[in-house]
């Protein structure tokens, strides 16, 4: 049970963060976008799985609300919160299918195949406290930012700029988010560093992206996912590096999650008996 004052930080988070969103944020799927741009770009099957990809992960999204509101179902702030992140999130899967059927790279029918077989499975909170999921926000967030400058970036060098414009109203959405989630942290680290580091040491040592063991197909969409440009030391570098240091820490003042800690004391344990 958390604090009426902490409750009272995060309201107050949420406020600012909702704010600046309706302020400056907010964005149009259908007039921010110049969809005619895309019938003359090159076509790009990669850029086109990549994007496919993504809005698989992002379709979860009931099986996302779901597990938030369950852990916040007492906390108004953190549930308006969970609310306005699922509707951006849906409008980030709108706008990677709208890209896909009006690029020409799948037809309608194929994208609702896509989804049905997405929804075939559910996704499961990976963590089961409000405080390690809201570590884990941090970096899934992080993550998701750092994939789609990237690949912005590189639908910019192919002449996809379309699809480099999506991806930067997106990636804009992503950082906001991961914002958020660091800012709460924080009221978390302040309230209770001993108990909050030990669950960002679970996060960080347990980390797995949805996409992995929930999108179709996975392991046959690897080679060209790499085009995303992340493997462990840009997810160290670019993504822990920077949630990290919003909380001046370094890994070393981690401490080691509590299963390898259970793991070494039993492993001496065996070594001490006769």
């Amino acid at each position: 049970m958390i604090s009426r004052a902490l409750k009272d930080k995060f309201h107050r988070e949420y406020m600012t963060f909702f704010e600046h969103a309706e302020r400056s944020r907010r964005w149009n799927l259908f007039d921010d976008i110049d969809w005619e741009k895309v019938k003359s770009e090159p076509r790009n099957d990669k850029l086109a799985l990549c994007a496919e990809t993504f809005m698989g992960v992002e379709l979860y999204l009931p099986d996302y609300i779901e597990g938030h509101l369950s852990l916040f179902r007492d906390n108004f702030a953190r549930a308006w919160f969970g609310a306005n992140w699922g509707y951006e999130e849906s409008k980030h899967a709108m706008t990677l299918w709208q890209y896909l059927v009006r690029s020409g790279h799948r037809t309608e029918d194929q994208m609702r195949d896509y989804s049905d077989r997405i929804l075939s499975k559910k996704w499961n909170k990976p963590f089961g406290t409000g405080r390690e999921m809201t570590a884990y926000g941090c970096a899934q967030e992080m993550t998701t930012f750092v994939i789609y400058k990237k690949q912005q970036m590189l639908a910019e060098a192919e002449g996809n700029h379309t699809l480099a414009a999506a991806y930067k109203l997106i990636a804009k959405d992503e950082m906001a988010h991961a914002q958020y989630y660091m800012t709460i942290f924080q009221h978390y680290l302040d309230d209770d560093r001993e108990g909050a580091l030990e669950d960002l040491s679970s996060v960080f040592y347990g980390f797995v992206m949805p996409a992995y063991e929930l999108v179709p197909d996975y392991d046959s969409r690897v080679e060209v996912m790499r085009t995303a440009g992340i493997d462990r030391g840009v997810f160290l570098t670019e993504v822990w590096g920077p949630v990290l240091k919003r909380f001046k820490l370094t890994r070393h003042d981690l401490p080691r999650p509590k299963r390898v800690r259970a793991a070494l004391a039993t492993d001496a344990q065996e070594q001490r008996a006769p």
